[in-house]
């Protein structure tokens, strides 16, 4: 009956060294069982669990490898596994898997600490963490760094409602983000992503920015403001902001376009996003005119907001048709992804105010971005720290997945 032994070599990392060690190792039949590495700054870890002959047999094996890795100016450690402590290993296969992953312009040893050791009172057992985001020099101001890491864990989470809790509010006093997700085939296949549009995909309310230039802004950013925390209807408030632009010239629609301010972010995730076939849908309680002001501008391809009634060159202070109010956008969700063929696990709903917080229940991934307080306490995933396309690193991409695009020019740099 043959051993079973954990192989692991560490020391400075170079082309070859694998091909040499495996070459050493299939001259004697050797079963691979598993096998990993990881490199960081240029230094190996690497490992392999084998089977081997057993006894003196295995003598030559060890010999031959230990030589090859002294040749290498390698460190070996050879460790011999029971075969019950290799069955209980191949059972723990079956456990629900997570992935935890951790955002800001800087992440420190202090934010990793906390989040382990969450991990560590929760029973979940770390498998792999991985940097996403690329590497970035010294010299690079903190205002355009963006650091991802990925914990992949194991183990059963017994409240994950308590769990995202404790992370929202590591991620309120730490200036980071934390989420956990399963580990599932949907994490890794979304396919469809639909946005709020003001103070999501724009930093701008839309119908605050039309009060300005009609001189009604105080008005309306009151009932603004109280909507957003969802003190009153979304639908009555709405319609009185409306009522308040009645008579505002419609050649001002165009001027607030021009000055509207794109979320840092947005446009290269949405070109990413188009690289890699995504689709993409605005579903706003905003206007039409300024929907499709930005689906040109960045290539969005489906639009869902209110068309604002305009008589003889002004704003009548009504809109024509139903208000596409927090009702409207998750039915809205559910019939672009029904049309499109998407299941609603494989969809991304993004938004900032109480009115997106049915579209973001019903999407697979619902993601409260530089939310009210309402929404964060209520929305399972969170972005504050960071731009738009984080959103990109909860999907698992990591930035060398877009070298490719940049390099075409497609996408805007960070």
């Amino acid at each position: 009956m043959k051993e079973i032994v954990l192989i692991k070599v560490s020391g400075h990392d170079r082309p070859g060294i694998t091909a040499q060690l495996t070459t050493v190792l299939g001259r004697f039949g050797v079963n691979v069982l598993d096998i990993g590495q990881a490199v960081i700054h240029n230094e190996l870890s690497w490992g392999m669990l084998v089977e081997i002959p057993p006894g003196p047999a295995s003598t030559p094996v060890f010999k031959e490898l230990l030589f090859t890795a002294h040749e290498l100016d390698l460190d070996v450690r050879i460790t011999p596994v029971s075969e019950s402590d290799y069955s209980n290993w191949v059972g723990e296969q079956g456990q629900a898997r997570h992935v935890i992953t951790v955002l800001g312009r800087q992440i420190k040893a202090e934010h990793l600490s906390r989040v382990a050791e969450l991990i560590t009172v929760n029973r979940l057992n770390i498998d792999k963490i991985v940097r996403l985001s690329g590497r970035a020099l010294l010299s690079t101001p903190e205002y355009q760094r963006q650091a991802a890491i990925e914990f992949s864990v194991r183990g059963t989470v017994t409240d994950m409602s308590v769990m995202r809790a404790t992370f929202l509010h590591l991620s309120q006093v730490m200036d980071v983000d934390v989420a956990i997700q399963s580990d599932d085939a949907f994490r890794r296949n979304r396919r469809l992503v639909c946005f709020d549009m003001d103070s999501t995909l724009i930093r701008n309310e839309v119908i605050d920015e039309l009060a300005k230039v009609h001189g009604v802004a105080e008005q309306v950013q009151s009932i603004t403001a109280s909507a957003m925390r969802g003190e009153i209807d979304f639908g009555e408030s709405f319609r009185a902001r409306v009522a308040l632009l009645a008579g505002l010239e419609e050649s001002a629609l165009a001027g607030v376009a021009d000055s509207l301010v794109v979320t840092g972010g947005t446009e290269r995730l949405l070109a990413i996003l188009r690289h890699f076939r995504f689709r993409t849908a605005i579903l706003s309680g905003g206007f039409t005119f300024f929907a499709r002001y930005l689906q040109q501008r960045l290539g969005v391809d489906i639009i869902h907001a209110n068309e604002l009634e305009i008589v003889d060159g002004r704003v009548t202070g009504r809109v024509t048709g139903p208000i596409v109010d927090e009702q409207a956008k998750a039915i809205l969700l559910e019939r672009i992804a029904k049309a499109e063929g998407i299941r609603l696990e494989q969809v991304i709903a993004v938004g900032d105010g109480a009115n997106d917080l049915p579209m973001l229940s019903r999407a697979g991934l619902g993601i409260a971005f530089r939310a009210k307080p309402i929404v964060r306490q209520k929305a399972d995933y969170h972005l504050r720290s960071t731009g738009l396309d984080a959103i990109l690193y909860l999907i698992g991409m990591r930035d060398r997945d877009f070298e490719e695009v940049a390099c075409s020019g497609s996408v805007p740099d960070a």
